[in-house]
């Protein structure tokens, strides 16, 4: 259900829900005897508060259009006459029993997960259809797969197979809980040349970095249990902290990453279970934390025992600096947990990630990861081990980085006409994301409406602000996927759609 809100008209909101609800019943668009969202899933859904939701039913339960059944919500009724058994009357409760006999399985499903914010998934999935320009995603660019090595390798592995002495070289079968023995070792080595010294024991491999989220959290997280984080963050991320039942507490970041000296004050009050932070080139910002910062949040993690989970998998996309090290290579305290993934430099379709901990956090990270697959997919693992071993995953990066290098320098300066108009944004020294700023005189509502109809699609800022402080200023921009004909035409429509959203 698309419901559109327009703060500056005249019409009140909850008849703006109410008139368009009640059109869409009666062009039959929502069908006879369908559910409408829940009071607190669409205020969600419209940014409202509920009893302005709770209004606009109200209204459709006087039109005839809807009728309100307690402990399952409201029932379209616009065909029908009368008042079926368990709708509400007048000074009478509501009966349990519907008026129909049917499920109502949004009552059944957990509250967490009806009122999740979901707008982040849906602006990705349409981001993709109907030959859209997308700078909305966060994947790699199909020229970093390298086709020809792939299918060598692809080639090699079926052949040895197919001549297979023993079952280990046997690439269909499954893998043991923690992942393949061979991929955790030659990650281990890799780890090494970031200055990351793990054995294949302290590593577990995951489909990717918010799987490797949700276990930790189900690991670690009970409920009520307080999350210290950076803002703006992941809206996974975010998600997966709250679905573990997190009290998430934000600090914002400026250019030098998360602003560590705030932090102390919110550890002796709060007593968090961890920190989560996005250490290189965050998303959706870019910045990467400072060295002195880093130290500084290391101090504090073990002065006050409090562990730090460290995503890290945009640091090895890194064009004009010198990398930073990463927490878990600064830490001499044993209070790293860190998570890397493939997904930006290797082929998204080939889910892989890797936790990096403490043996017995691996141990009981496996143990959990049993309970819920038999295995991780045995080929992917096979595949990026082979590409590991041969150095050649280590050659693409240096690729890639030259790639993507161009293709920001070349979206950087096709954005420098967006100046003028009061857009801002730094050219990132890494990652794939631009993040802009946009003037209070531009209106972020209409900007995505407007490139949205000329077939451009971004990430507008309010996802990665999940309190809602100043969202609506900021747009993210991804140039790793785009080719370069898409962004030059993509870039083109974006500034006409700001120059037209301009208030």
């Amino acid at each position: 259900m698309n419901i559109t809100v327009n703060h500056q008209s005249g019409t009140p909101i909850y008849l703006q829900i109410r008139n368009q609800i009640r059109e869409m019943i009666l062009k039959g668009e929502i069908t006879d005897g369908a559910f409408l969202p829940s009071e607190r899933t669409l205020a969600k859904l419209t940014g409202v508060h509920r009893n302005t939701v709770i209004k606009a039913y109200n209204e459709l339960k006087a039109d005839g259009c809807v009728l309100a059944f307690q402990g399952k919500g409201y029932q379209v009724t616009y065909d029908q006459s009368g008042e079926p058994e368990g709708a509400e009357t007048e000074g009478q409760a509501a009966s349990l029993q519907p008026r129909r006999d049917t499920i109502s399985w949004q009552s059944l499903i957990k509250d967490s997960f009806l009122d999740m914010e979901t707008t982040f998934d849906d602006l990705f999935s349409r981001s993709y259809d109907n030959g859209n320009i997308s700078f909305a995603g966060g994947i790699a660019s199909p020229d970093a797969y390298f086709g020809e090595e792939l299918s060598g390798i692809l080639a090699d592995l079926i052949r040895r197979t197919q001549n297979k002495k023993d079952e280990q070289d046997d690439i269909y079968a499954y893998t043991p809980y923690q992942g393949l023995f061979e991929l955790r070792q030659a990650i281990s080595m890799f780890l090494k040349g970031k200055g990351i010294n793990v054995r294949h024991g302290e590593i577990q491999i995951v489909s990717e970095a918010n799987q490797a989220i949700d276990f930790l959290a189900e690991l670690l997280i009970e409920k009520g249990d307080t999350v210290i984080t950076e803002e703006p963050i992941s809206p996974d991320a975010f998600r997966e902290l709250k679905l573990a039942g997190a009290n998430v507490i934000t600090v914002p970041i400026d250019e030098e990453g998360m602003i560590t000296d705030r932090i102390e004050p919110l550890i002796i009050r709060h007593h968090p279970k961890l920190i989560y932070v996005n250490s290189s080139f965050q998303d959706p910002s870019g910045v990467v934390m400072s060295l002195e910062r880093r130290k500084a949040l290391l101090a504090l993690s073990h002065k006050y025992k409090v562990p730090i989970l460290e995503d890290d998998g945009a640091s090895e996309i890194s064009y004009d600096k010198k990398a930073v090290p990463s927490l878990k290579a600064l830490d001499t305290g044993n209070s790293v947990v860190y998570i890397y993934s493939f997904a930006l430099t290797f082929a998204p379709g080939i889910c892989l990630a890797f936790v990096a901990a403490p043996r017995i956090v691996i141990k009981n990270l496996s143990h959990l990861i049993s309970l819920h697959l038999i295995s991780f997919d045995s080929l992917s693992q096979r595949i990026l081990c082979e590409y590991l071993e041969r150095g050649i995953y280590q050659r693409n990066i240096q690729r890639i980085c030259v790639e993507y290098r161009e293709k920001r320098d070349l979206m950087c300066r096709l954005l420098e006409p967006a100046r003028d108009m009061g857009v801002s944004f730094t050219k990132p020294g890494g990652g794939v994301y631009i993040w802009c700023r946009l003037p209070r005189t531009m209106d972020l509502s209409r900007l995505i409406e407007r490139a949205g109809k000329k077939g451009v699609t971004f990430i507008p800022g309010q996802i990665f602000f999940p309190y809602g402080t100043k969202g609506d200023q900021y747009i993210r921009l991804n140039y790793s996927y785009p080719g370069k004909q898409q962004i030059r035409r993509g870039i083109r429509l974006l500034l006409a759609a700001m120059r037209e959203s301009r208030k």
